[in-house]
């Protein structure tokens, strides 16, 4: 009998020094007895216990130790198509990458937009043409022409970069050369039509479409094209349009009728809008 309770309380000790010495395991604490500094399995548990307890919540007791570790963070894939291949036109990540090494720190500092702000007005950036001298296109650099207008000194830019190398291959400047308006232009000519005397006629127009004021070009779908001066063709205020950056607005009511505005030309270089004869 005495025997079998030995055995008995000698299993109920054993089974509680397994339970301490997990719980010590669980919380880092190293027992007497246990393994020695030095070696692996204590070091392991006091990192453990030290990153458990700077973890948020990592305090609140030993039933939440475990939990109060950091799941691991799984990086998602990469994108596809982050990148093209021959002549496929440029993804999304190549021509916002291409534009910011196009814009470097001179011309950020130089430069300003179609708001007056620091900075060139950014148009367009399209995959670059071979070269003539590069006979096989398909295993030609991959280029994008990045075209930027400063309104500054009413000068076009485009700058070349290789998409491989990062580097800008080289760069041209053109006066009296006028592509087609950024969605920024459009939405800065009708800002400016809407706040001058002679927007009063869209204003009116669509107030009588929606019975609403109109007060921003959101309101507004807008189209546009750009508006070069002919001899006699306007008034003296608009004779540098082509040299300036003046735009012609066709308007429409979102979800309604057009507007007509044909006869106004909104001079983005001088901020001034001015009306053509009507025919």
């Amino acid at each position: 009998m005495r025997m079998s309770v030995h055995r008995h309380l000698g299993t109920l000790m054993a089974g509680a020094a397994l339970a301490v010495t997990a719980t010590a395991v669980m919380v880092g604490i190293t027992l007497p007895g246990a393994a020695g500094a030095g070696e692996p399995a204590a070091e392991g548990a006091r990192n453990a216990a030290q990153r458990a307890a700077q973890a948020p919540g990592g305090g609140r007791g030993l039933g939440q130790a475990q939990g109060a570790v950091a799941p691991g963070v799984v990086e998602p894939p990469a994108a596809e198509g982050e990148r093209g291949t021959g002549s496929d036109p440029l993804t999304g990540d190549e021509a916002e990458r291409a534009a910011r090494i196009a814009l470097n720190r001179q011309l950020l500092r130089s430069a300003e937009d179609v708001d007056g702000d620091r900075g060139p007005q950014r148009l367009s950036v399209e995959l670059s043409r071979p070269d003539t001298a590069e006979s096989d296109a398909r295993r030609a650099p991959r280029r994008a022409d990045v075209t930027f207008y400063d309104y500054a000194d009413d000068t076009l830019i485009t700058k070349t970069v290789d998409l491989a190398t990062g580097t800008v291959e080289r760069t041209g400047t053109q006066r009296g050369v006028q592509p087609p308006l950024s969605r920024a232009e459009q939405t800065e000519a009708a800002r400016l039509l809407i706040a001058d005397p002679l927007g009063a006629g869209l204003k009116a127009d669509y107030e009588d479409a929606t019975g609403r004021e109109l007060a921003s070009p959101d309101q507004l779908k807008l189209f546009a094209m750009v508006y070069r001066a002919a001899p006699g063709a306007q008034p003296d205020v608009l004779n540098r349009c082509g040299e300036h950056r003046c735009a012609r607005l066709f308007p429409k009511v979102v979800n309604g009728p057009w507007v007509d505005a044909r006869h106004l030309v909104i001079d983005l270089s001088t901020r001034e809008v001015a009306a053509l004869g009507r025919d």
